[in-house]
């Protein structure tokens, strides 16, 4: 497994709706961040799937290094 390549030093801050399925970039790869584009293919990577809980802002995770993936956490000030 290769490391993900850090896509940006802080989160994005995107829209979501509440029960929609989303796939969060895991590898750093895709030019649809923060999203999947199927980048990954050949990296062992695999996106993440979440489905969201709220309709509303939410922050996710651009270092691909939080602990709480896909949302940020901060990590990206320690990188």
């Amino acid at each position: 497994m290769t490391e993900s390549v850090v896509a940006q030093k802080g989160p994005y801050e995107v829209e979501l709706k509440a029960g929609e399925k989303y796939f969060w970039c895991a590898c750093g790869r895709s030019a649809k961040q923060p999203f999947c584009d199927g980048s990954h293919k050949g990296t062992g990577f695999k996106p993440r799937m979440f489905v969201a809980e709220k309709t509303g802002t939410a922050w996710l995770c651009g270092c691909k290094a939080s602990k709480t993936q896909p949302f940020c956490d901060g990590t990206h000030e320690t990188l």
